[in-house]
């Protein structure tokens, strides 16, 4: 195998023949990829963006349902804890026209609080016993009852007040 010597100033250093033929025409090669591999590359992330996206979608509307339907248990336990905190009755009115939930103390008429609804863009439907949930200064229901909340796009929550005033969701 040849060898030279490549000199310098001060410093001689032996490099074998074969080394110093091999560079150039590999150096010269670059390494890339081709337009058509980027195509294949952004399709294949589009395909796969395409199909998520309507499954992200569905998930948001179960969480906005799931969220109201927490939402309203809250309030609806609210009501219970103010009949047993106050010594009084106290109703909560499902007004489905103003989309709304109104806790009011009975034996005064004052209205607690407000819940709207209507910007969650949800539809409520009336209680199994009716527009109106009574807790007595016990904590217990005056009857149990049967809530559905329905999503736009077929998702449903149900809550239920039971005659012991417990708050479920199902």
């Amino acid at each position: 195998m040849p060898s030279s010597f490549l000199s310098g100033t001060s410093l001689e250093i032996w490099v074998p023949q074969s080394i110093i033929s091999r560079k150039g025409k590999d150096d010269m090669r670059q390494e890339g990829t081709t337009l058509t591999e980027l195509l294949v590359v952004v399709g294949l992330i589009a395909i796969v963006a395409g199909m998520a996206i309507p499954s992200f979608m569905n998930l948001n509307s179960r969480t906005q349902v799931r969220c109201v339907a927490e939402e309203i248990a809250s309030e609806l336990r609210l009501a219970k804890q103010l009949a047993l905190t106050n010594h009084d009755r106290v109703r909560v009115l499902v007004d489905l026209d103003q989309r709304a939930l109104i806790t009011q103390l009975v034996r005064s008429g004052l209205t607690h609080h407000v819940y709207r609804y209507s910007d969650k863009n949800l539809i409520i439907e009336e209680p199994s016993a009716g527009s109106e949930i009574l807790f007595h200064p016990s904590g217990r229901s005056a009857t149990a009852t049967t809530v559905h909340i329905r999503g736009q796009e077929g998702q449903s929550q149900k809550l239920t007040v039971s005659i012991t005033g417990r708050v479920s969701i199902l």
